[in-house]
């Protein structure tokens, strides 16, 4: 315990970086995770083929492979520089990959949540003139959203947990590598692994029992 109480600043410090990388990839990835599944779902072949791609490559590789690649081969070898300041540049190359990698998930959700939308529904949206993404962006994506709220709540919590590996594009204030390097200098500690275990619950369960309650606040007899 005494370990715990001496290297908290340290660990605390680094699960706040780990949270502010949390927030930007949940934003990042409901974006273009949305984005993915209107190619997805486009009426357009080149559009439909790009998006099933995108998901497919990405969902079956590894994070650690895709941060590795944001790291070395966008950054190292491409050029990409989103800061002057090496750890700040650091901490936007991985948010770039971990919400690249979260999007793929997030997309897939959502066509789940598409395919639960009456096909009545779309028809009668292109009889009163409505493009496929008018329809889209009005009718059929408000209700995929209600309907894999739970879903995508469990996809935020696992990359909640999937910052951890955030070491892998060289972005090394984190927590994992914090208490990699105590572990190191220390030994193993189990009130130290216990209280990074107990942090990451705090804002794990908070994040499965608010979409849990939002889910069924939000659900729509059929």
């Amino acid at each position: 315990m005494d370990e715990l109480i001496q290297y908290a600043p340290q660990l605390a410090e680094g699960f706040l970086e780990n949270i502010k990388l949390s927030l930007v990839g949940m934003v990042c990835s409901l974006i273009l995770g949305t984005v993915l599944v209107g190619m997805r779902v486009s009426p357009i072949p080149v559009m439909r083929l790009a998006g099933t791609v995108y998901v497919n490559v990405v969902r079956n590789t590894p994070l650690t492979l895709v941060l590795a690649f944001s790291a070395l081969g966008l950054s190292d070898t491409l050029g990409l520089v989103f800061s002057g300041v090496p750890r700040t540049n650091s901490f936007w190359i991985v948010a770039m990959g971990l919400s690249c990698y979260t999007a793929a998930f997030v997309c897939e959700a959502l066509r789940s949540g598409i395919n639960t939308v009456p096909l009545g529904q779309a028809e009668a949206a292109r009889a009163i003139g409505l493009t496929f993404f008018q329809s889209l962006r009005l009718i059929i994506l408000p209700q995929a959203f209600r309907a894999v709220v739970a879903p995508l709540g469990s996809v935020m919590i696992a990359m909640v947990k999937n910052t951890t590996v955030a070491t892998a594009g060289g972005f090394l204030g984190e927590v994992a590598a914090n208490m990699k390097e105590i572990f190191d200098t220390t030994g193993a500690s189990i009130p130290i692994f216990l209280g990074i275990v107990f942090a990451f619950m705090a804002v794990t369960l908070p994040i499965g029992y608010f979409t849990g309650w939002l889910s069924r606040r939000l659900a729509v007899a059929r």
